[in-house]
């Protein structure tokens, strides 16, 4: 059929599937976080994630999470929406090494010039 343009199936770079039946936590646009296990993905990395949390964001800073959360159950994300996908056990916080700090000042000494 010449007309026709065969569409290619739209293959993901990420593979996931080391993944399936293990605990991820997932970032989204807007600042949401949640965690749960992934069931399963598609090429679009819509996911679909069970026993789901979601992280309280705070009311004044909605890109700061508190201590508060809630359970969802079974989820589906949207892919356009996933910003980060990462595995749950061995996340840990870092500080950001790209805020600039004040650099340090030398400690101030006094010195006691003592003329002979």
């Amino acid at each position: 059929t010449g007309d026709r343009t065969e569409k290619k199936k739209k293959e993901s770079i990420f593979d996931l599937s080391k993944y399936i039946d293990k605990p991820i936590r997932v970032k989204f646009q807007g600042g949401r976080e949640a965690s749960g296990v992934l069931k399963g993905f598609d090429p679009l990395l819509n996911l679909v994630l069970d026993g789901t949390i979601e992280y309280m964001r705070d009311p004044d800073d909605q890109y700061k999470l508190t201590e508060d959360t809630r359970q969802l159950g079974l989820v589906v994300c949207r892919g356009t929406a996933v910003v980060l996908i990462c595995p749950q056990d061995g996340m840990e916080a870092i500080p950001n090494p790209f805020i600039q700090r004040p650099p340090l000042k030398a400690p101030h000494r006094n010195i006691l010039h003592i003329i002979l």
